[in-house]
């Protein structure tokens, strides 16, 4: 490239990522939870995230989540399910809010959180999985 033309070519690149957006954009948030799974109901849980419905994906990304991943690990005889995600939105609380009266979204957790056992500090709270703390990230 011609060095007498960097300053307009600098100019598109912030010209186009203000247009696009990319000026506004932060690193996303990101999220984990851990919970049981029972082992009576772990092949039906496997098969309702073999094939997830639609309206809840659909749901999930209106709520400004991506990279979304669920992970199964068994530790002394007892099966784990840890669930990460990473939001890209402003205002999470609303978001979870906004997901959680979603009837798609209701009609999938009465499938899913019979297959799940809260770990004791979840339970207490009435909730399914509990938070995690981040303890290193390597961007």
């Amino acid at each position: 490239m011609n060095l007498k033309h960097l300053p307009s070519f600098l100019y598109c690149v912030v010209a186009l990522g203000f247009w696009t957006g990319c000026a506004a954009q932060h690193p996303p948030q990101r999220y984990a939870w851990v919970t049981g799974l029972k082992p009576e109901k772990a092949d039906y849980y496997h098969q309702l995230h073999a094939a997830p419905w639609p309206g809840v994906l659909k749901r999930i990304k209106a709520s400004h989540i991506r990279n979304f991943s669920i992970h199964e690990r068994e530790i002394n005889g007892q099966l784990y399910l840890f669930a990460y995600l990473e939001y890209t939105g402003t205002n999470f609380d609303q978001d979870m809010k906004d997901m959680a009266g979603d009837p798609e979204t209701q009609r999938w957790w009465r499938e899913t959180d019979p297959c799940q056992a809260p770990l004791p500090d979840a339970a207490a709270a009435g909730k399914i999985w509990s938070d995690t703390k981040e303890v290193f990230f390597l961007p």
